[in-house]
Parts: C-alpha cells; sequence; structure tokens
C-alpha cells in the first residue's frame, strides 16, 4: 500500500486552513450560501426590494442556460452529499433541481418560473436544517 506523500497532505492542510475552501462542515456551508446567494439574490429589481440572481438571468438563454443553472444547483446538492446529508433529502434536494430545470427550460413560461421557484433557496433551508441540528457549530447569525 501506497504512502501519502507528505508534500500533498501539508497542501492539502494549508487548503483546509483558508476559509471556505475547506472539507469541513463550516467550509461547505459557506461556499452553498455563496452559490445560492449567486443563483437566487445577488441583484435586486431598481426601486423594489425583489431579489433575482444567475438562475433567473440564464434561463433567459434557451437550452444552454438552464443546463448551467441545473449544474450548478446539482453541485450545492454534491455539496450536501460531502456532510453526509440522508439519500431522502439528497433526492428532495435533486427533485427540486429537477423541476426547475423541466419547467424553466419550457420558453417564456419557464423565464417567469425561474423568479418564482427558488430551488436552490429550497436546498440551501434543507442543508441549514440538516447543519443545525447535526454541526451546530456552523450556525451564523445574521445581523
Amino acid at each position: 500500500m501506497a504512502r501519502p506523500n507528505p508534500r500533498f497532505e501539508e497542501m492539502m492542510a494549508q487548503f483546509d486552513a483558508m476559509p471556505g475552501l475547506g472539507r469541513d462542515p463550516r467550509s461547505i456551508r459557506q461556499r452553498i450560501e455563496m452559490m445560492e446567494h449567486l443563483l437566487e439574490g445577488a441583484l435586486v429589481v431598481p426601486g423594489t426590494r425583489f431579489r433575482f440572481g444567475l438562475d433567473a438571468i440564464l434561463g433567459v438563454v434557451p437550452v444552454l442556460g438552464d443546463l448551467l443553472s441545473a449544474a450548478m444547483g446539482a453541485w450545492i446538492v454534491w455539496e450536501a452529499r460531502n456532510l453526509g446529508m440522508p439519500r431522502w433529502q439528497l433526492l428532495r434536494m435533486s427533485a427540486n433541481v429537477g423541476i426547475d430545470t423541466a419547467i424553466g427550460a419550457i420558453p417564456v413560461v419557464g423565464d417567469a418560473f425561474d423568479f418564482v421557484f427558488r430551488s436552490n433557496s429550497r436546498n440551501l433551508r434543507i442543508i441549514r436544517k440538516h447543519l443545525d441540528r447535526h454541526h451546530p457549530e456552523t450556525a451564523v447569525i445574521d445581523g
């Protein structure tokens, strides 16, 4: 059996020490929250409090935009898998992404649907509930 390369182990330790880039639950939570914000609420409609993100913008681009949005949503599910979340929660999250992708691919109707059905926000709520129960040290107090 091959021994681990000490230089690789040292590099991984430095990587894990960088905020948001490690494999620990706190870093995973930070990455997921940043991605959800980018996809669902990074921009504001001027003169309103209505927020939208890259998911709604990409939905305007036929096929490719929906596939890119689905890939980013699937990445959130992948990170949830890395947290050791139960299979039924991962399936629920995958269904949210699938519904968003399927209906979002319909011209015009799908574009409006992307503003209303926020699959990534739903998935973030599922992940936060899991983290708050199993990894309470990752909780963030919003101020």
